[in-house]
């Protein structure tokens, strides 16, 4: 992607411009983003894929009785009727179903794939909506049919009501209002709280970013370092050569403890390592993913293409796939990275390779996560 070139999507900024003026720090209407968007996915379809599952799905009511949330699967008569007003239902991840709702959200990716995170799509009858609340990442919000009233502000109170089972602010102050209309598009940064409330029937999708919390990454991190560290560090044991005889013998010597933290250290500063794990943790499949594996002979030399459900990364020593790693270097890395980047590669880049990285491409395909062209 030519990230100096002006966008439609972007409302004629760059995606460089974007990323400078926009990213992460305040909002952007834009007005026939996608000119004459027809969405490639319909109620019928999202209401088959609802009903699906493996797939996630949420369906809110704004009854009289206060809000209600139910997670799916959905029957197609466990929904509410569409002439009633005031629901939703929500279908996280369709890009991983659709192959027009993927293609879409490769239009996104000036953000990096370690950020992008998946395509909702939200139906909603008349007066529908999820009811006034914050996210904790970037969104874009595309109108695909009918027409939603937005009204956005930079809360301060972020505090929830109690109760209920979503997570609707207590205290919403709109600050702007916008109906949008299909084709239209509206960029909200993290944690700028909006309110979407559909005026007559309508589609709205959500191109969503992940964000790992502190916590959730640590934890991750160290999960794996915990899997590696016999390897990593070896099998060298604790001396105490100068230990004194003790009066206290349940105290933990304070020699003891400080070896603990130098193992800590030791195994943190590997880098390579840690980078591994990263990249192995920001490309493992989500947990409702899985893929079709073959026994079938693949023939490779035309061309290959990663699955929509795939995600491939890299960096400067490796390159991941779903959550494995692998060292790579020379040609074979910068056909890989290619393959990364533009989701294919011809036959002829796919001939360049060496014949282990080949034989791992055929290993890939065998395991549904790449197929021929």
């Amino acid at each position: 992607m030519n990230t100096a070139q002006p966008l439609a999507l972007l409302g004629g900024l760059s995606p460089t411009q974007f990323m400078k003026r926009y990213w992460q720090k305040k909002p952007l209407l834009v007005r026939n983003a996608i000119p004459g968007f027809v969405p490639c996915v319909g109620r019928n379809d999202l209401v088959a894929l609802a009903g699906e599952e493996g797939v996630e799905s949420r369906l809110i009511v704004d009854s009289p009785k206060g809000w209600k949330m139910k997670h799916g699967p959905f029957p197609k008569r466990s929904l509410p009727p569409f002439s009633q007003k005031k629901w939703t239902f929500l279908v996280q991840g369709v890009d991983m179903h659709h192959d027009g709702v993927h293609a879409l959200m490769q239009q996104f990716r000036f953000v990096p794939d370690a950020r992008l995170d998946d395509v909702m799509i939200s139906y909603a009858s008349d007066g529908g909506g999820v009811g006034p609340h914050f996210d904790s990442y970037d969104v874009f919000l595309l109108q695909a049919h009918g027409q939603r009233r937005w009204r956005i502000g930079q809360q301060k109170d972020l505090s929830l009501q109690e109760g209920v089972p979503l997570k609707i602010l207590q205290n919403f102050e709109a600050e702007e209002e916008f109906v949008l209309n299909p084709g239209d598009m509206l960029y909200l940064p993290p944690k700028y709280a909006h309110d979407g409330v559909a005026e007559g029937e309508c589609m709205t999708w959500s191109i969503g970013f992940r964000a790992p919390q502190e916590g959730e990454l640590a934890r991750e991190l160290l999960m794996g370092l915990a899997d590696e560290a016999f390897e990593a560090l070896g099998s060298g044991l604790y001396r105490d050569p100068k230990q004194p005889a003790v009066m206290t013998p349940a105290a933990i010597p304070s020699p003891l403890a400080g070896f603990a933290r130098q193992v800590i250290d030791k195994a943190l500063q590997d880098s390579r390592l840690l980078d591994s794990l990263l990249g192995e943790y920001l490309t493992e499949p989500k947990a409702q993913v899985w893929f079709e594996s073959s026994e079938a002979v693949v023939d490779l030399s035309g061309g290959v293409q990663l699955d929509r459900r795939t995600k491939m990364m890299y960096d400067a020593q490796h390159v991941f796939i779903n959550g494995e790693s692998f060292r790579v270097g020379g040609r074979d890395a910068r056909v890989l990275r290619l393959l990364a980047d533009d989701r294919r590669i011809s036959g002829s880049k796919f001939k360049t390779l060496s014949a282990n990285a080949q034989t791992a491409l055929c290993d890939w395909a065998s395991e549904g996560w790449l197929h021929m062209l």
